[in-house]
């Protein structure tokens, strides 16, 4: 509820320069209108702008104004852009958040020694824990999946809370960004491949690229080899696509959504309205608290099970 109100909120402000207050901008608008730009003036003035809210940005807003980042190309290391956008900092917050998480659980079992059961917010952390460690990263990878564990578990709760920062108030969330989802992918994606190498040596790992049936007649291997081979090269480049495009699909979604529906009210332009949009909107945002953690289980899970598959591939 507080969220949604504070979305509605955002959305009302109309866009403030952190110097000079309402004032530049009214007269930006001013401006842009008298030069036959009426109608985006009018969408800037009441803020109703999905993908602003949504999309990478050099300025992050909060209750007490606009935060701007260095503009794009001010940190260039060779040829790649590191200057920081909006998402680039919820992730290292994410990140930060996690950290912390875990040291304080870590530091809390280290308290107990053992003994005894755990407690409050210990208690839900280790349950968490085990369950993803004992139903998702075990049962998928099988034999020696221990040692994979550890990623799974980082990955889902790094997903998770970045899924989460972007239903808090003026937050954003990150794994709305294809680039970022596409980067998570990739590293799912290496640790698979060199799982697959350290598990089944060279030559096996060759097997599941070059595929070569059993008691195949000689002549027909070339013809194997032509057909399967580029099926093989393009089920193994599905897997990391699948990953970023579900995350990155299912959170832009669900924001869409929610920024449509707070929309109705600026389109029929009456707050008799707005009691609909807002219970509405409420409801859909405990449905986005689902789909946070669904989604990051999803690619908790799927990075497990394509663990197993590339590891025990006979």
């Amino acid at each position: 509820m507080i969220a949604t109100l504070a979305l509605l909120l955002t959305l009302l402000a109309p866009p403030q320069d952190p110097v000079h207050g309402g004032g530049s901008a009214q007269v930006e608008g001013a401006a842009a209108a008298a030069e036959g730009h009426g109608d985006e003036v009018h969408g800037e003035e009441h803020g109703f702008d999905i993908l602003h809210h949504i999309q990478d940005a050099s300025e992050i807003e909060t209750p007490f104004g606009t935060i701007h980042l260095p503009e794009p190309g001010s940190w260039m290391v060779g040829p790649i852009d590191m200057t920081p956008t909006k998402h680039v900092v919820f992730l290292a917050l994410a990140g930060l958040i996690v950290t912390s998480i875990f040291l304080a659980t870590a530091a809390a079992a280290r308290k107990r020694g053992g003994s005894g059961a755990p407690k409050k917010a210990h208690n839900v952390m280790e349950t968490l824990v085990l369950f993803l460690r004992d139903q998702v990263a075990m049962p998928n990878i099988g034999h020696g999946g221990e040692r994979f564990a550890p990623f799974v578990i980082t990955l889902f709760f790094f997903i998770l809370v970045c899924n989460l920062l972007g239903l808090v108030p003026w937050g954003a969330t990150a794994t709305g960004n294809i680039s970022v989802t596409a980067a998570l992918a990739l590293v799912s994606f290496v640790v698979i491949e060199v799982s697959g190498m350290r598990a089944l040596g060279l030559k096996g790992y060759l097997g599941t690229i070059v595929y070569i049936p059993h008691g195949l007649p000689k002549f027909m291997v070339p013809v194997m080899v032509l057909i399967m081979t580029p099926v093989e090269l393009l089920g193994k480049l599905t897997k990391p696509f699948a990953l970023a495009i579900r995350l990155f699909a299912n959170m832009t979604a669900g924001h869409v959504l929610l920024l449509a529906i707070i929309g109705l009210i600026f389109v029929f332009g009456s707050y008799a309205v707005a009691v609909g949009p807002v219970l509405m909107a409420v409801a859909l945002s405990f449905l986005e608290i689902f789909v946070a953690f669904l989604q990051a289980y999803i690619f908790a899970l799927l990075t497990s099970v394509f663990i197993g598959l590339i590891r025990h591939a006979h």
